[in-house]
């Protein structure tokens, strides 16, 4: 749609305006007309289009036409001026016998002005996109990216970028999406018109702006191509919180200039993504009036959202903290680790202080754009000795780090990461979440007392809108976290995955087809410390085990209803994994290592050690999850956590971390 500009004239005066190219300019021919006006003509510069509303029968606008009705002229020109007041307009009106009542001039400066954006998503910024303003989801969408500069470029600057109101080196820029201003016209604009730059208060919270030194710098930014770990002497500051507004330069001929916009905010509950930033053309007003804005042209940026990744994704680095007493388990995830091919970064026992739970200080995600991404850690509210590692030993170049701060909220175990998972991409009723499901654990929904993940971390899932939440009771069990009773691992067919379940109806009909076997007598816990080892005769008779794991089974029960639901499963795609839990002051635990909290890399799966009842020497439990698993081309290696993480409420998913490869997949491709 064109923008259409009411211009007045008056008669015997000279009207001097700028006009922009590829909007109009529309006169009312009554309101500048003389009294008793009859007829009326039009001359003007070949560089000037013209046309009258409602057409006359006449085309020819030289000779007089008759003035009836409200006419109106609509004004264009198709190319930019050489120089000031080139182009030139006349309108004269007649009297009754075509005598000359009066002469209406107006002289044209005209001026291309275009801010521009990469609107296309093809990581350049393109010349005067029609969509540059707005934003479409699909692979036939458009709109501007993004990204929140939350890494760091300083190794000894340990705060993200977004923090400081100035760019430092050239690499900085990568994490900024570019923006370019570009003119075309006369050596200058007329006196007193002045190109000004501006943002709202509200978006100023959101956004900076900076600008390259001169006229055409940094080029080679738009394309990808950054020298790195050079200082920038010349990039001010144009747009932020204390500069809402800021006159920017017009230098005449065919020119540009390149900016930078650095996104300051991640979507949330009071945040949709959406920034808009505007450039308008102001003309001079009488002394003590306010320049008037006779053209603005405005370009809309959306915020890339954080991104989790769930099982299936390829590995690239496992996280393990080293302690006082789990120096076994250490170097069996060493071996599987190193089997496997990935990378391990062990943390020492000098940062995370004794605390081994490094799944549940934080979650890995990122940020992409068209022309940049990176990882970033989410850190946890959980306030304990592995704290500061997110934040201290991850945040770096192309490492972004950010936090959700729970203020008066009660921070429980609810709100450490064990209990924030993600499922693979699903098909969910015809609509297709492409990066999966985010999955949190809360209270039941009719409890009027219970555990709750915080509502500002909540609140941030949620407004990421690409992988909308799925919420599951999980304050039934004491730590109260989604891993202790669900994981996702790849599989070859059907989903590209399973749901794996902690399923105590499949350890009891496992256990007594034991005893129906003549295997009753076989004992769990056989060479573990400071067990007392129990016969699979003797849980088959514990009434009390029992009636507590048809309450645990009723849990699982119900959020394997909210999954099937929420994800598009079916029964097929689901395993139950043999699994018993006992409770305690009506909490539960897993009786025995908790198999379904696991590593997962790729095929290969490491898996707490059971000690269940033996077989011909070979553990049952095992023996059963190695049948339900491997005919998967899964690969299971079973490594003793007992002493150092199960007595401990925690099995190897609770003390490991897994950062994976992002998406190949798109987020703006989605369709919502």
């Amino acid at each position: 749609m064109v923008l259409r500009r009411t211009l007045r004239v008056d008669v015997e005066r000279v009207t001097r305006v700028v006009y922009v190219v590829g909007t109009e300019l529309s006169i009312n021919l009554n309101r500048s007309a003389p009294p008793s006006s009859k007829f009326f003509s039009v001359k003007s510069s070949s560089a000037v289009q013209c046309s009258i509303q409602p057409p006359p029968q006449e085309t020819r606008l030289q000779s007089p036409l008759p003035f009836k009705g409200n006419l109106v002229m609509l004004i264009s020109m198709s190319q930019a001026s050489q120089s000031e007041n080139e182009s030139k307009l006349s309108v004269r009106y007649y009297g009754e016998k075509k005598e000359v009542l009066g002469n209406a001039i107006l002289h044209l400066t005209a001026v291309e002005i275009s801010l521009d954006v990469d609107a296309d998503r093809d990581g350049k910024v393109e010349r005067n996109n029609p969509n540059k303003n707005s934003w479409k989801w699909g692979k036939d969408g458009y709109g501007a990216i993004l990204l929140v500069n939350c890494d760091t470029e300083q190794s000894y600057w340990k705060k993200p970028d977004l923090e400081k109101d100035s760019i430092s080196k050239v690499s900085d820029l990568k994490d900024m999406s570019p923006m370019v201003l570009r003119t075309r016209g006369p050596a200058k604009l007329p006196e007193g018109y002045k190109l000004t730059m501006h943002i709202s208060k509200s978006d100023a919270e959101s956004i900076r702006v900076f600008r390259s030194g001169s006229s055409g710098d940094d080029d080679n930014t738009t394309s990808g191509s950054f020298l790195f770990n050079l200082f920038v002497e010349t990039h001010p500051l144009v747009l932020g919180s204390n500069v809402l507004s800021e006159e920017v330069p017009y230098e005449g001929g065919d020119s540009k200039w390149n900016y930078y916009v650095e996104g300051l905010r991640f979507l949330d509950r009071d945040f949709d993504g959406s920034v808009r930033i505007h450039l308008s053309l102001l003309e001079p007003a009488t002394r003590g009036i306010p320049d008037t804005p006779i053209f603005t042209d405005t370009v809309l940026f959306t915020v890339a959202p954080w991104i989790m990744t769930p099982n299936t994704l390829k590995p690239i680095e496992v996280f393990f903290c080293k302690t006082s007493d789990n120096n076994k388990v250490l170097q069996q995830v060493q071996k599987f680790v190193a089997e496997v091919g990935c990378k391990l970064r062990i943390c020492p026992q000098y940062i995370n202080r004794g605390d081994r739970w490094i799944q549940d200080q934080m979650e890995f995600g990122y940020v992409d754009s068209p022309h940049h991404g990176f990882p970033v850690v989410l850190d946890s509210p959980r306030d304990r000795e592995l704290a500061e590692f997110p934040h201290t030993e991850l945040l770096g170049p192309d490492f972004g780090y950010v936090t959700r701060t729970p203020g008066k909220e009660e921070v429980t175990k609810l709100d450490s990461f064990g209990n924030l998972e993600v499922s693979p991409p699903v098909t969910v009723n015809g609509k297709n979440y492409p990066f999966g499901r985010i999955i949190i654990g809360v209270a039941f929904p009719t409890a009027e007392t219970g555990r709750n993940m915080t509502q500002v971390v909540q609140d941030f899932l949620r407004a990421q809108k690409v992988q909308d939440p799925v919420a599951l009771f999980s304050d039934w069990l004491t730590v109260g976290h989604v891993d202790e009773f669900m994981t996702f691992v790849p599989a070859p067919d059907r989903k590209g995955f399973r749901l794996l379940l902690a399923s105590p109806d499949a350890a009891y009909k496992l256990f007594k087809g034991l005893q129906n076997d003549g295997h009753g007598g076989a004992r769990m816990f056989e060479g573990v410390k400071d067990v007392d080892p129990q016969s699979v005769d003797e849980i088959l008779e514990d009434e009390d085990l029992q009636l507590q794991n048809n309450y645990v089974q009723n849990c699982i029960d119900w959020n394997r209803d909210v999954l099937k639901r929420e994800l598009g499963l079916e029964d097929a795609d689901i395993i139950d994994v043999p699994i018993l839990f006992t409770t305690h002051d009506k909490k539960a635990d897993a009786y025995y290592p908790d198999m379904v909290n696991m590593i997962v890399l790729g095929k290969d799966l490491a898996i707490p050690k059971p000690f269940g009842p033996k077989v011909n020497g070979v553990c049952a439990l095992e023996t059963e999850v190695r049948s339900l698993l491997e005919g998967l081309g899964l690969t299971c290696m079973f490594i003793d956590d007992f002493a150092t993480y199960h007595i401990w409420h925690g099995e190897l998913h609770c003390g490991s971390n897994v950062r994976r490869e992002p998406f190949k997949e798109k987020w703006w491709n989605m369709v919502m």
